[in-house]
């Protein structure tokens, strides 16, 4: 029998926590190893636990989760653990520095349970998680923030020459929200082919995931809120 999910919740809202607490733990496959209702208790806790997956929230007091998030899988950490970022549309704003922080997902707080279970186990699996309506939100409200800059010519040029024109494809159409499926679609090829592409597009460009991907096609003006 394999090892079931070990999540840590971070949310300081306690109806919140408890309601997360309530989903996770009536899942086979996971278990709450601890809770934190502060980033500070947040960083503390997932030290000592080091759970497979970290559900947390971006405001939270002492701490926000954002610089949680940074401390926890950011630049330079160590051994980088897994962060799903759980929030509202209300604090938009923060979406963007929480990937650039390093999560590896994002939901918001209003998703079915059931999806807010299979995030947790896609996460946990290594895989990436952003939801395209948080993709195009994103697009639609940060395009001063996601302005490329004018060192953003030769990372560009850097990455058009390191990747083949269906590959730069497949990034341009994973930048503007879309899943495997859509891309699909989109292409005339399969899920696993789009999977294979993906993989690819990744190891060329030494990136962890598929969020950082859809940050730096847009710091790179690969692609624009205007596309």
């Amino acid at each position: 029998m394999t090892e079931p999910i070990r999540v840590l919740i971070c949310e300081d809202q306690e109806l919140v926590r408890t309601g997360y607490v309530t989903i996770f733990s009536a899942q086979p496959d996971i278990e709450v190893v601890g809770e934190a209702a502060d980033g500070r208790a947040a960083v503390e806790a997932a030290r000592r636990l080091r759970p497979d997956v970290i559900v947390m929230d971006i405001r939270m007091p002492v701490l926000d989760g954002i610089e949680a998030t940074r401390r926890l899988t950011g630049p330079g950490v160590e051994a980088p653990m897994k962060v799903l970022v759980v929030t509202t549309f209300n604090v938009d704003e923060y979406v963007y520095e929480a990937l650039r922080a390093g999560a590896s997902g994002f939901l918001l707080k209003d998703t079915p349970p059931a999806q807010l279970v299979d995030g947790v186990r896609t996460i946990a699996r290594g895989e990436s998680l952003l939801a395209p309506a948080v993709t195009r939100s994103l697009i639609g409200h940060f395009a001063e923030r996601l302005r490329p800059t004018d060192t953003s010519r030769p990372a560009r040029d850097t990455v058009v020459r390191t990747l083949t024109p269906r590959e730069l494809e497949v990034l341009e159409h994973l930048a503007a929200g879309l899943s495997n499926a859509e891309i699909a679609a989109e292409l005339v090829i399969s899920s696993e082919t789009v999977k294979t592409y993906v993989s690819r597009i990744l190891t060329k460009l030494d990136l962890r995931d598929r969020v950082q991907a859809v940050v730096l096609a847009y710091r790179i003006g690969l692609v624009s809120n205007t596309d």
